[in-house]
């Protein structure tokens, strides 16, 4: 008996690492064919012996909606492309199963895992969505799909791959558990709402070494299904967006909660670090360290505010709070005339903030007028790091703060400006 386990056993780590061909059961790679049944039956037939890897090699491979299965990795070769097919009819509408924010919308993605574990992405080819054959249409969220969405899958990978213009978001990983991306390189920034990776409601996720140009959000923390989006770190990445370059929000019901972006070059951005929490949630215990930027308009804001989406089905969320939120060693060149900001609201501030070692160069040109500006509180709008203006300071606006502590800012301006470096507006602690 004990024999006949063990011959079950070395059989079943055997099967795991298998490899399997999608040629074998009808792919072909000449860009034309439609592969999406044979790519489908060669990870069907993988998971069903217990796992493994299933390759593409040499050549394009056509396909319109796929799923991975548990213990099956799908690798895309070096000199080998999966693509999208251009007729959104190829794409299946499957709708997640948790409950969350967009759960009636957004339906339609190329690769598709759902409750599924130890799964991954691998490979030195591309993986590309043609989302300039999909445009944006008011209303018609459904005929744009994502490249790759993964929901409540637990153990994920996605490693040295290329993966180029989604429709819509390119990446989705909701409610997912131990996730690692590493080496990724992405390009997206062929129209709006194209974010590069969307961390929403996760639980243990390590980003590094990734390279993002991407026509909106590069890397974004969500937390849409009223779970906290937690224990995330993103370090050693390189991101230009159109949008926010590393970003907690828009969507916070859930809240943050042990979040740091580490050692990142960011350029050719509105936003460089945004961190938000408007919809009820609590974000707190961020860190954010060691980041370089050039020709980003607005270097740091942090914001709590009160926009207030309820999620589907549920009341209107109460007010969320923000608290323990540290920003060191940030140095910038080519900065906007905007400024940075970090703001709470009357009664509801934002709770132990630190920066330190900080050095900025903003662009300047602030005139008398921009000087002496009232700033509206804007409780409930879409927070962004132009939101409330030109403000009445080049450098650092501050309102609504409980504990600021500030180390060695530096903050400069190219041109001649009217306005001083820095405001506290009902602030405590400034130092």
């Amino acid at each position: 008996m004990k024999q006949l386990l063990l011959l079950s056993l070395i059989a079943a780590l055997s099967a795991f690492g298998a490899a399997w061909d999608p040629r074998e059961f009808g792919a072909k790679g000449d860009g034309q064919t439609l592969n999406t049944k044979a790519i489908q039956a060669a990870i069907d037939a993988c998971a069903k012996a217990g796992g493994g890897t299933v390759n593409l090699t040499n050549g394009v491979f056509l396909s319109g909606t796929i799923r991975l299965r548990s213990n099956v990795t799908l690798c895309v070769a070096t000199g080998t492309t999966l693509r999208g097919s251009a007729d959104i009819k190829d794409y299946k509408s499957i709708t997640p199963q948790i409950n969350y924010l967009y759960r009636a919308r957004f339906t339609k993605s190329l690769i598709y895992a759902e409750r599924e574990k130890n799964i991954g992405l691998s490979g030195s080819g591309t993986i590309d969505g043609q989302g300039k054959l999909f445009p944006a249409k008011k209303g018609d969220d459904g005929g744009r799909p994502y490249l790759i969405r993964f929901s409540e899958c637990r153990n994920v990978q996605v490693r040295s791959l290329t993966l180029l213009d989604s429709a819509r978001w390119l990446s989705h990983y909701l409610a997912c558990e131990n996730v690692t991306i590493e080496g990724v390189t992405i390009r997206s920034r062929i129209r709006e709402n194209r974010d590069g990776m969307d961390i929403d409601s996760c639980d243990g996720v390590r980003i590094s070494n990734c390279d993002l140009y991407t026509g909106d959000d590069a890397i974004v923390l969500k937390s849409t299904t009223g779970h906290p989006c937690r224990h995330v770190a993103v370090t050693n990445c390189t991101l230009s967006s159109t949008a926010s370059a590393l970003k907690l929000g828009t969507e916070s019901q859930g809240g943050f909660a042990d979040v740091t972006f580490n050692n990142c070059v960011v350029y050719d951005t509105r936003d460089g670090v945004a961190i938000e929490e408007v919809d009820g949630g609590t974000c707190e215990r961020i860190s954010v360290s060691n980041i370089t930027m050039r020709n980003v308009k607005v270097p740091i804001f942090v914001r709590l505010g009160n926009r207030a989406n309820p999620l589907p089905g549920q009341p209107k969320p109460g007010m969320g709070r923000m608290r323990d939120i540290t920003i060191t060693d940030i140095q910038a060149t080519e900065a906007g005339k905007y400024g940075c900001s970090v703001t709470g609201l009357p009664d509801h501030p934002v709770e132990n903030v630190t920066l330190r070692n900080i050095r900025i160069q903003f662009a300047g040109g602030g005139t008398t007028d921009d000087a002496v500006r009232t700033v509206l509180e804007k409780e409930t709008t879409y927070p962004n790091g132009e939101m409330f203006g030109i403000l009445p300071a080049y450098g650092l606006y501050c309102r609504h703060v409980k504990g600021l502590r500030m180390h060695n800012l530096d903050l400069t301006t190219a041109t001649k400006d009217a306005r001083r470096a820095f405001i506290a507006e009902d602030v405590t602690n400034p130092k």
